[in-house]
């Protein structure tokens, strides 16, 4: 059945009120969307994201499934709770006939994946994964030069994601992604961003893949000689540049840093809240005796049906900043870092660089990539709207393609292997990722 629009927008319930849920709930309603449900496990988080944005207490559901259960609620469903989750939810939604704008990655395996793609498939049903970077004024620019042939033919890429210091501390060895077994690989969960994005830059598929990377150094050997396991208690704390107590208490006073990171530490923001809350929570262990075992640096070898090469770093010992690519053609060379865009012309021997726009909401690296956020939701309002996907960069087939390409490369880094792409989706059954 269809639900009557009307001139408010098109109405959305929200799976998953974290700060991706959250964030995505603010931009639909400034763009003029209405949240109408949600459904949260966590009693607090559930309550205040139900009196933000006025929802009816019938509306406010404690389970995912009792939500997607019921009639449909609303015009679209956003799905930004834990990666595990999301393979279930996503069916169920794509069988009630919602809209779904689904957070990214799609789902934890190949087969729950396909679930989803045949399942929309089947509903035909407006459809988006949260491959945000493709939505940034920043891509944009990018991809106009580069399909005007102002380059000429791509030959090779290199791509940088800096994932950040503090960044790589707080979500990958204290926090929910730490760890494959409960949300994936790092590639997976952080960087099929990356992936998706290269492959939409050079319009391709790719050929072929190898990888390498590993856990070099959040582990307990690398552990300080004198450090505890809690930096509240730690003698060595303030010499260490991971130091729970410096990275949260560094948010303070700062709007952005108090939306994330910390709000996922803490409600309390004064100092004396941030330390209690550290004192027992995940977020104020030593990160070098944390259960986790997600790499903290990899790379990726990527070649394309057309012959052109891309190399793709992640690595945690950065600065929190904008991915930066260099792109090399028959005819030039362009460097971005996700703010300008400049281009030398082996013609003229001349440099120009286009700026991008950055008065948009959450421009900066930290908070709504680069307004990549703002032009997905938009997007994603205006196809619910009309009901024409259109306005959408990518579908769940082209997810799936990209995230087929981390599970070959994750095949490739741990079997020192190269993987062929054609070899891996042919296959009966996927080829797994081979235990570390």
């Amino acid at each position: 059945m269809g639900m009557a629009k009307d001139h408010h927008g098109p109405s959305l319930a929200v799976i998953g009120a974290g700060v991706r849920g959250l964030g995505y709930a603010r931009r639909a309603v400034a763009q003029g969307g209405r949240i109408v449900a949600v459904a949260e496990p966590r009693r607090e988080k559930r309550a205040d994201f139900a009196a933000e944005f006025g929802i009816a207490p019938e509306q406010v559901f404690a389970e995912a499934a009792d939500l997607l259960a019921a009639d449909r609620v609303a015009d679209a469903v956003v799905i930004s709770s834990p990666d595990a989750c999301h393979a279930e939810q996503a069916v169920l939604a794509a069988e009630r006939g919602y809209a779904m704008l689904l957070e990214k990655p799609m789902a934890l395996s190949e087969g729950d994946c396909a679930r989803i793609v045949d399942a929309v498939g089947r509903a035909g049903a407006v459809f988006a994964v949260g491959h945000v970077l493709r939505y940034t004024p920043y891509t944009r620019v990018l991809k106009e030069l580069l399909d005007s042939g102002r380059i000429g033919t791509i030959v090779s890429i290199e791509h940088l994601e800096p994932v950040g210091w503090w960044h790589q501390a707080h979500s990958y060895v204290r926090g929910n992604w730490r760890r494959g077994d409960e949300s994936g690989p790092m590639l997976l969960t952080k960087s099929c961003h990356d992936l998706d994005w290269l492959m939409y830059i050079v319009g391709e598929t790719p050929a072929r893949v190898s990888s390498f990377g590993s856990l070099g150094h959040f582990t307990a050997a690398n552990k300080p000689a004198r450090a505890t396991d809690s930096c509240v208690t730690c003698p060595v704390e303030q010499s260490c540049a991971f130091s729970a107590k410096k990275i949260y208490l560094k948010c303070l006073g700062d709007p952005v840093r108090e939306y994330w990171p910390l709000s996922m530490v803490t409600h309390d923001m004064t100092e004396a809240g941030v330390l209690a809350a550290l004192e027992d929570s995940p977020y104020g262990r030593c990160v070098y005796s944390c259960d986790n075992d997600v790499v903290d640096h990899q790379v990726v070898a990527l070649e394309f049906p057309s012959g052109a090469t891309a190399s793709f770093t992640m690595t945690a010992f950065t600065q929190l900043e904008h991915r930066r690519t260099r792109i090399f053609g028959t005819r030039g060379v362009v460097e971005g870092d996700g703010d300008s865009v400049r281009v030398h012309d082996f013609v003229t021997d001349r440099t120009e660089e286009y700026r991008t726009s950055d008065d948009h909401i959450g421009a900066s690296a930290a908070d709504g990539h680069g307004g990549g956020d703002d032009a997905l939701v938009e997007a994603f309002l205006a196809a619910v709207a009309s009901g024409d996907p259109s306005t959408l960069i990518s579908d769940a087939r082209t997810s799936l393609a990209g995230h087929r390409v981390v599970w070959a490369a994750e095949h490739a880094r741990h079997s020192g292997t190269v993987v062929s792409l054609d070899a891996w989706t042919s296959a009966p059954d996927p080829l797994p990722a081979l235990p570390a």
